[in-house]
């Protein structure tokens, strides 16, 4: 059975606070950066987490080794969370992630930018060609 793992950081990066939502399930780690404005408070991000999870544009996939056991020891358990929090807030295999989602939409905007002018130029020629018709038509 395959193992899920969620992880949600907030940090300032300046000048706005910024969510990293980063989920590893079955070899695949996905992130997802989100920006909030002021810092947000801990049952806003609950709100927000809640209402847009749906919305959420997470990264392509990178290939990630499978989540670690966590120890059952309780004090063990809240020493590693003390220990992540000191933590800064991106690593180094998030900020692949999102260079990569960044890099997709780069491209994906050259796209459809380069099929918008192609088409507008198509629909400026059909318009000229109408009118030569038309004015040739009288003679």
């Amino acid at each position: 059975m395959d193992k899920t793992e969620i992880k949600f950081t907030v940090f300032f990066e300046d000048p706005f606070w910024v969510g990293l939502y980063e989920r590893t399930s079955g070899g695949r780690y996905e992130v997802c950066k989100l920006t909030f404005g002021a810092e947000p408070k801990d049952y806003e991000v609950y709100a927000f987490l809640l209402e847009n999870w749906r919305s959420f544009r997470f990264s392509p996939p990178v290939s990630a080794k499978g989540p670690k056991e966590m120890p059952r020891n309780p004090k063990r358990v809240q020493r590693l969370i003390q220990k992540q929090q000191k933590q800064p807030g991106m690593g180094t295999k998030a900020q692949q992630a999102l260079a990569l989602m960044h890099e997709q939409n780069k491209l994906k905007h050259r796209t459809d930018s380069r099929t918008r002018k192609e088409e507008e130029k198509e629909r400026r020629f059909e318009l000229h060609r109408a009118k030569q018709k038309e004015k040739h038509r009288g003679h």
